[in-house]
This record gives C-alpha cells, structure tokens and sequence, in this order.
C-alpha cells in the first residue's frame, strides 16, 4: 500500500513526512531512535518502562468528540495531529512499531492543553497517555543538535528559582534601556533560534524584585493554615502575583506558610516526558511541605497545581512516596478552590474607578478548566467583586499556545494560536483580562501587542487583591 505523504515543515524547524494513517508509520519506518536504521526499524517504539498503556488507549472509540477542541486539529487539520489520530500512533509502537520522524512529530505538536479530556464522552484518560509517551521519546529518541541545545537551556534554567534570579537583573536592565527592543529589531536573535526569539518576546516587564516571607500571619480569626508554593518564573517575575495570593488568603483567615527551601514542582520536566527530573522535583516538594504541617497547599499557577495534583501517579512506583504522593495531592488547591471552600470574610470593594461596571473577561488556563476542572471557582470569585461584569471568551476551551515551554519549542504554532486567542478576546469588548496561569498571561499580551492592542491583564490573586485593599485597577 503506498502511504499518503504530506511534506509538511514540523514544529522543531526539521522537515519530516506526515503520515494519516498509524500503518504508515509502520510501513515508512524512519528512525530516530539511537542506533543505525537496522537496528531502528526492529525496535519497537516504546521499552517496557511505563509505556501508553493498552487497556487506556482502548477505551478510545474514536468518535471524533475531540477534533473540534483539539488546537492542532484546528490550525492543521490533519487525523495525526488528533488526539485519536495520535492514540492510534501510540496503539502501533505498543504493536511494534518503531518510532518515526512522522510519529515523533505529532507527539511533539501535541500542547498537552487536555481540551480532549473535557470533551471525551468515553474518559479517555489522554493526559496520562500523552505523558507516558513523551517520557517514552525522551529516553529513547535523538534530537537534532539545535532542539537539545534548547531544551538543555531550557531545563537547566527555568525550574531553578535562583538562576533565573541571576539572569533577572540584566534582562530588567536590558528592557529598561531599550536594548532589548533593540536587538529584536534586527532580528538577529530569530534567525539564530526561533526558539530564543520567542522566549526573548515573551519575557514580562520586569519592577523590582518582590518576596513572599517565610509566614504571613491570618487577619482575623485564624480559619486555616495553608502552605504556598512559590514556583520557579512565577517566584522570580511574578512576584507581585505571590505577595497579592499570600494577601488574599491572609486577609480570608489563612496562616500562609511560604517555605523559604522549597524548589520546583517539576511540571515543566513532566509535561515534556523528562520523568526522572520531575519525580526528583516531586519528591522534594513533598519532603517540604510536610515538614511545613500545613493542612493544604496552595498553588496560584495551573500547571504546576494539575502536576503536584497527579504526582500520585508519577511516583505510584516509588515504595518510599506512592502513599505520600497520594495523600500530598489531597491536599493541593487551586488558590480559587480554596477561597471557595473557606467562604469571603473580607470586605470586598469596586476596582474601577470610573463609577461604573467594569466588563471582565476570564481566560480559563488549560491546566486549570481541563487538567484540574476548576471552572465555576474563579468565576464565582470575580462575580463576588462589586461592579464587575463578567463575559466569556469564545471558544474559551482552545488553548492559547502557552502550554508550558511549547510557545518556546514549537513558536509557529504557538503563535498563530497565540494571535486566536487575542482575537477572540478582542470581540468581547473586556476591559479587564483575567487569568490564572503566568504562561497564559505572557502569551496573550504578546499576542494582544501584536493585535496592537493592550488591554490590562492580571492574575486573579491581583484583582482579588485590589478589591479586599480598595485599590484600583482601571
């Protein structure tokens, strides 16, 4: 049977061949696994550590529920480039199958935003599927020269807090000065890597340096005690966003415990397949809060709170943390879960100035409306501020393009998402963006810039913040 071929330029900047059908990949075998072709094309694409698992890929019954929310079915329009297209693929390589340029591309074009699982009528459980392949391809998978550089970059980087903390004060200088603009006119840096080009434009302005203390004590009567976690960009770029949470929940009768050695949760390592680096990340996290003795963890960025939720089943083989895993994701919360299990105390006030209804929009991160399914918090929270009108965005359930470092290793896509987005955002008339994710909050004001466009747009704990200080935000 001849294979229908589409040449197609992926994502990593390497032209491969697309495929439509999982027997193609078969039929084509392209390795990329180590070794020469030989031995590529008589090994199978997964080793028997964790792969897709086949009783979870069954329960797909293709029924196609997950096209139209799939982000990369909407841009490409290609059966692969679905979440039941690249189920099929993991069916072939747990077949046999080796692992291809084409099967690899579509596992990598995959944001992980979950939209699929939402959308599932069957529960399919695609999020674990996808992770268990990704760890899959990076063990056994390798890149091209270019994509291990800045991947290398990447994670030797973002999830550790005091490097970026380095790299803070010359990118502030940088921005200050203009010279960052500078070079991004001469394009330079994009010709070099498309991949640093993207992180350059994403960076947010950067004031000075805030901190959380270690404790901040409860206003009031004391109604919980809660640790914090502080994350790794978030910590040191969106420090303000971590003293407005400690606020909030300080000023809703929560003790907040902010332990000072606490390191990265390892999500960014997960969601990309690096497994042995986040269950390192896991593990330390765990150590830390329990010595805390909080009663719950709160977490004020999505994807690191759907990773912490799950770390029951990164670590189920662990003999020494599977019940500590358990029983640590119990106790994780979505700062907007908590609040609304607690119940407002504190005195909410306008945050317009103008005297008038404020038209709110609310952009849901994925790994909080699919991963988590925290829907109806956040919005009730906001609803709770006078004078706020809250609208939705349409087609609210696509992913914006963020999805951890993916607008970094795959900018093309996640740009033209990225620019969706920020027109549909646009139709809403907001005056106010809302979110609860520091990528998604990067990505849409790239994306609105470039619409020429700036509307204000914060974090939840900001405007929550705003509201319970009397302070204004329009």
């Amino acid at each position: 049977m001849t294979a229908q071929q589409d040449r197609h330029q992926a994502p990593t900047g390497v032209s491969v061949t697309r495929v439509t059908r999982p027997e193609e990949a078969v039929e084509l075998g392209m390795p990329t696994v180590r070794g020469d072709r030989s031995q590529a094309l008589a090994t199978p694409a997964f080793d028997e550590h964790r792969p897709p698992s086949q009783e979870l890929l069954d329960d797909c019954v293709h029924c196609g529920f997950c096209l139209p929310t799939c982000p990369t079915y909407t841009l490409w329009g290609e059966e692969m480039d679905s979440p039941r297209g690249r189920i099929d693929l993991m069916r072939a390589g747990v077949e046999g199958a080796p692992l291809s340029a084409s099967m690899v591309d579509h596992f990598d074009a995959c944001l992980g935003c979950m939209a699929c699982v939402t959308s599932c009528p069957s529960g399919v459980q695609y999020d674990r599927l996808i992770e268990q392949t990704r760890a899959q391809v990076e063990r056994r998978v390798e890149r091209p020269a270019g994509d291990r550089a800045l991947r290398t970059m990447i994670f030797n980087l973002f999830p550790y807090p005091e490097r970026l903390r380095v790299l803070r004060a010359p990118l502030r200088l940088a921005q200050r000065s203009g010279a960052l603009r500078l070079v991004d006119r001469t394009g330079v840096v994009a010709r070099l890597s498309p991949g640093l080009a993207a992180m350059q434009s994403l960076a947010p302005p950067l004031g000075p340096r805030v901190t959380v203390p270690a404790r901040t004590p409860a206003v009031g009567e004391r109604r919980a005690v809660v640790g914090m976690l502080t994350g790794c960009v978030q910590r040191e770029f969106f420090g303000e966003v971590n003293a407005a949470t400690a606020r909030v929940l300080a000023a809703e009768g929560s003790d907040v415990v902010a332990p000072q050695e606490q390191g990265c949760c390892g999500a960014l390592s997960v969601h990309t397949g690096r497994e042995p680096e986040g269950m390192a990340f896991a593990r330390r996290l765990i150590d830390t809060f329990t010595e805390a003795g909080v009663d719950h963890v709160v977490v004020n960025s999505a994807g690191c709170g759907s990773t912490m939720k799950d770390y029951v089943h990164l670590l189920a083989d662990d003999p020494d943390y599977a019940d500590r895993a358990r029983e640590f994701g119990a106790r994780v919360r979505d700062l907007s879960e908590i609040l609304v299990e607690l119940g407002p105390v504190a005195q909410r006030h306008p945050v317009s100035a103008h005297g008038r209804d404020v038209v709110v929009a609310y952009h849901d991160a994925c790994h909080l409306r699919h991963a988590q399914k925290v829907v109806s918090q956040p919005r009730a929270l906001l609803n709770g501020i006078p004078g706020v009108s809250l609208v939705e965005i349409p087609d609210g359930e696509i992913c914006c393009g963020s999805a951890g470092v993916y607008n970094i290793l795959n900018p093309e896509p996640a740009t033209e998402l990225g620019d969706r987005k920020a027109a549909a955002i646009l139709r809403t008339g907001a005056e106010l963006l809302v979110t609860a994710n520091p990528g998604c909050l990067m990505q849409i004001s790239r994306a609105l810039e470039r619409a020429g466009h700036k509307v204000p747009f914060v974090h939840t704990a900001t405007v929550l913040d705003a509201s319970l200080r009397g302070q204004t935000l329009l």
